[in-house]
């Protein structure tokens, strides 16, 4: 190919896509995967460039990048996403079509990726599901298991639309993926990319495509457990909806029905099953529990929203103007009062039974709802803490005269 001035254009004409390729040790396939995209520039006369993002190959993959005519961008940072991201500085195309280097992916067939950026798109994932995937060319595990949950999570998370989440041939904008500023290194970048495009309210296309078994002779890099655990933790961390507030709201509302049902006695719902007072406890730890869950779900998207981690929703604006650290303070004290008052009457109870046996069944229960909610004012008003010290920063940053209660 060309070589390509510092401006990003060919020959005088400006540059329409980059193909991008990280690589490393990829010597066996790297030659068919540039030969293959060199091919569909020639056919379909899209002015582009191919670029290998070399993460520290030792095997030649540079020199024999360079003598097919690719531009090679060394990436000193070792991983997945830090040579992207190496690759996506260095691009001087509009368009940017990214896949891996080890022959799956049919870089001579990427006409629907890019009539799609054409259209309007600002990314644009391929589907292998849809496109054909050829025997032995995914792992049963992450076909059938790992990318079908991780694709159904980040569509009822995220309102993705992409059926094949993790499919490593897509192509964007180079302008508009730039702009989400993404930060992961690793195998997630991939879930980055499509997560952070997703709550930017970029446009997000499908198109089919292929799927060959690579032709290297060695493993991959991608480590089933190890990346599949990445990406499951990123989908979560970038949730707080569904990592702390739904699963803390399903606790505290089973454990507020059962300690409603079982406030007046035991129930009996069978001849061999009573619940009673240790299923009574049970629930209040629930309840417990799925207070401090919501506390973090809370504490975590006012968080996000103050820093940019996550764009604004209603949900963080009702945050923002109703939850502040003097608010649940105050909230944890009142709290606090009644779990006391509920505790000191069940002990002035027992107290006037000279400290005997509790002939009255209904006082243990009085002492487990006053000590979960001295439990619940407890991790409230320490969370109140913890909210103002994350808003430090920003209280920090307001010119002086403008200091607001936190």
């Amino acid at each position: 190919m060309n070589a390509v001035t510092p401006a990003g254009r060919l020959q005088g004409v400006a540059i329409e896509l980059t193909v991008l390729m990280p690589c490393l040790n990829e010597a066996e396939t790297l030659a068919a995967c540039i030969n293959k995209a060199k091919a569909y520039l020639d056919r379909s006369g899209v002015v582009g460039e191919i670029v290998i993002a070399d993460n520290g190959s030792t095997d030649g993959s540079q020199d024999l990048a360079s003598g097919l005519g690719a531009r090679v961008v060394p990436v000193s940072q070792k991983g997945y996403g830090a040579a992207l991201l190496g690759g996506i500085a260095a691009a001087h195309g509009r368009f940017i079509i990214m896949g891996d280097a080890d022959d799956s992916y049919d870089f001579s067939a990427l006409d629907p990726f890019v009539e799609a950026l054409r259209s309007g798109a600002d990314l644009v994932m391929g589907n292998r599901f849809k496109g054909g995937i050829e025997p032995g060319a995914m792992p049963i595990l992450h076909r059938y298991l790992g990318n079908p949950v991780l694709s159904l999570l980040g569509r009822v998370f995220f309102h993705v639309k992409a059926r094949d989440f993790h499919c490593g041939l897509r192509g964007f904008r180079a302008d508009s993926i730039r702009k989400l500023d993404l930060r992961t290194t690793g195998m997630e970048f991939a879930s980055e990319m499509v997560v952070r495009s997703a709550l930017a309210g970029l446009t997000i296309a499908e198109v089919p495509t292929t799927l060959k078994p690579d032709g290297r002779s060695r493993a991959p890099h991608l480590k089933t457990w190890r990346d599949g655990w990445r990406h499951l933790k990123f989908l979560l961390m970038y949730n707080p909806r569904w990592l702390f507030v739904i699963p803390g709201l399903l606790l505290c509302a089973v454990g507020l029905t059962l300690t409603a049902v079982l406030s007046a006695g035991p129930v009996q719902l069978s001849n061999s099953l009573t619940l009673d007072l240790n299923t009574f406890m049970a629930a209040c730890f629930m309840v417990v529990t799925g207070v401090q869950l919501v506390t973090f779900g809370m504490l975590s998207r006012l968080y996000a929203d103050r820093t940019g981690l996550l764009p604004p929703n209603a949900a963080s604006r009702w945050l923002k103007a109703h939850i502040s650290t003097d608010r649940l303070a105050l909230g944890a004290g009142a709290c606090l009062l009644v779990g006391l008052i509920l505790f000191g009457s069940a002990f002035g109870s027992w107290a006037a039974m000279s400290f005997g046996p509790l002939n009255d069944p209904s006082i243990p229960r009085v002492v487990l709802l006053g000590l979960m909610l001295i439990a619940i004012a407890f991790q409230v008003f320490f969370s109140a803490f913890l909210l103002g010290v994350l808003e430090i920063p920003a209280l920090r940053a307001k010119p002086p005269g403008n200091e607001q209660n936190v």
